[in-house]
C-alpha cells in the first residue's frame, strides 16, 4: 500500500502522524512511505531521517494526497485537506466529528474511508488510540492552569502548591478518567488541595485506592459541580463521553459564582467542550475571559509536547496502521471489531451512531456499510 504523511497545518501543531522509527517499520512490512518535506521537523526528526527510514519525501500535501492510498495524521482535516481527499481514499487520524457538522459533511462529500482515533476501542476496554494523548493532556492542563493563575496572565496569583503557612490552591477536576486521573497525579504532586467529581462509585474507590485520603472524590450531581467550582483556583474539564459532544456541567450562570481570575481548563474541548462557554483556542492565543474566569480552551494541547506526544501516540496507532496496509481497510475492519469502532465515515455513509445523534444525521451500520 502506498501511505501518505503530510506535514500538519492546524495552528501550532508540530506532531507528525508517523515517526521514521515508524515509517521504517511499514517499509519492512513492503509498503511505500509518502512524507512530506519538514514534516517532522516539530519533533526533531529531519528529512534525512526519514529518506534513511525508507521514505520517499514530497515537496507537497497536494501530491501526497493525489497518490496516497492512506494518508496518515494526527489532527482533524482541514478544510483545505478535506478538498484533496478522494473516493476510496483511507484517513486515518483524530477527526472528533460530533461538535464539527462541516468537517462531518466535508467527509462524507469526499467519498472517503475515514478512522478516527478517539473511538477505536481495545480488548482490554476503554479508548487505546486516545488514551496516550488524554494522558498528555491531562498532566498539561494543571501546568497550563498554574501558569494562567500567575498574576501577570490575569489570574489570582495564586501558587497551587502553596508555601509553609500558606494554604494551597485547590484544584477541581470534572470527570475521573485518563484526563483525570493524570491531573489529579500532576496537581498532587505539586501540593494541591485536589477534588475530583465523578459518576461511578466504582472509579472513586479505585482513584482513592491509587492516591490515598489526600484525594478528595465526590459524587457527580450539578449540586455538586455549582458548590465546588465556585470555590476551586482551577478547574478541569475531563469528561468524555466516546464519540459523542462532551455534556455541558458548567453553565454561563454558574461562573458569577467562582472566584475572579480563576481558571478553566476544558480538555474536552475537542468534542465541544463542557463548559456553555468554552470555544476552541489555539496554542497561538490560548486564553480568554469570560465573567472574570480565565478559559484555556486549547484544542490541540499535546501539540505543545509535540516530541512526547507524537511518540506515545505512534506506539498504538502503528499496529493498526500497519494491519490496514497489510490486509486493506475492508479485511482489517473486517476482521477487528475493536479497528472497525474507529470507523466514522465509510464512502458516504456516517458509520458512528453518537455522531449522527448528535448531529441529526442517517446513521448506517459499520459492517452494512463495509459491504456495500
Amino acid at each position: 500500500m502506498l501511505v501518505g504523511v503530510p506535514k500538519e497545518i492546524k495552528n501550532h501543531e508540530y506532531r507528525v502522524g508517523m515517526t521514521p522509527i515508524s515509517v521504517r517499520e511499514m517499509v519492512r512490512h513492503g509498503h511505500k512511505v509518502l512524507v512530506q518535506n519538514h514534516a517532522g521537523i516539530g519533533i526533531g526528526a529531519s528529512d534525512e531521517d526519514y529518506t534513511k527510514a525508507g521514505a520517499t519525501m514530497i515537496a507537497s500535501a497536494e501530491e501526497i494526497f493525489a497518490k496516497a492510498d492512506m494518508i496518515v495524521k494526527v489532527k482533524e482535516p482541514q478544510a483545505g485537506e478535506r478538498k484533496m481527499l478522494r473516493e476510496g481514499q483511507i484517513l486515518y487520524t483524530y477527526l472528533h466529528l460530533a461538535p464539527d457538522p462541516e468537517q462531518t459533511k466535508d467527509l462524507i462529500k469526499s467519498g472517503a474511508i475515514c478512522i478516527a482515533y478517539e473511538t477505536v476501542t481495545g480488548a482490554r476496554g476503554g479508548l487505546p488510540l486516545l488514551a496516550p494523548m488524554s494522558q498528555v493532556a491531562g498532566r498539561m492542563s494543571i501546568q497550563s492552569g498554574a501558569h494562567c493563575l500567575e498574576k501577570a496572565q490575569g489570574g489570582r496569583g495564586i501558587l497551587l502548591g502553596g508555601v509553609p503557612g500558606v494554604a494551597p490552591g485547590k484544584v477541581v477536576i470534572l470527570g475521573g478518567g485518563v484526563v483525570g486521573t493524570n491531573a489529579a497525579a500532576i496537581a498532587l504532586g505539586m501540593g494541591a488541595e485536589v477534588v475530583i467529581i465523578e459518576k461511578s462509585t466504582e472509579r472513586m474507590e479505585e482513584l482513592v485506592a491509587r492516591f490515598g485520603t489526600g484525594l478528595r472524590t465526590i459524587y457527580s450531581t450539578q449540586g455538586a459541580v455549582e458548590d465546588e467550582c465556585a470555590t476551586a483556583d482551577v478547574v478541569i474539564g475531563g469528561v468524555l463521553i466516546p464519540g459523542a459532544a462532551a455534556p455541558k456541567l458548567v453553565t454561563k450562570a454558574m461562573l458569577k459564582d467562582w472566584k475572579p481570575g480563576s481558571v478553566l481548563v476544558d480538555v474536552a474541548i475537542d468534542q465541544g467542550g463542557c463548559a456553555e462557554t468554552s470555544k476552541a483556542t489555539t496554542h497561538a492565543e490560548p486564553t480568554y475571559v469570560v465573567d472574570n474566569v480565565i478559559h484555556y480552551c486549547v484544542a490541540n494541547m499535546p501539540g505543545g509536547v509535540a516530541n512526547t506526544s507524537t511518540y506515545a501516540l505512534n506506539n498504538v496507532t502503528l499496529p493498526h496502521a500497519i494491519a490496514i496496509a497489510n490486509k486493506g481497510w475492508k479485511q482489517a475492519l473486517t476482521d477487528d471489531a475493536h479497528l472497525r469502532n474507529g470507523l466514522n465515515v465509510c464512502r458516504g455513509a456516517l458509520t458512528y451512531k453518537a455522531v449522527a445523534d448528535d448531529l441529526g444525521l442517517a446513521y448506517t451500520d459499520a459492517l452494512k456499510a463495509i459491504s456495500a
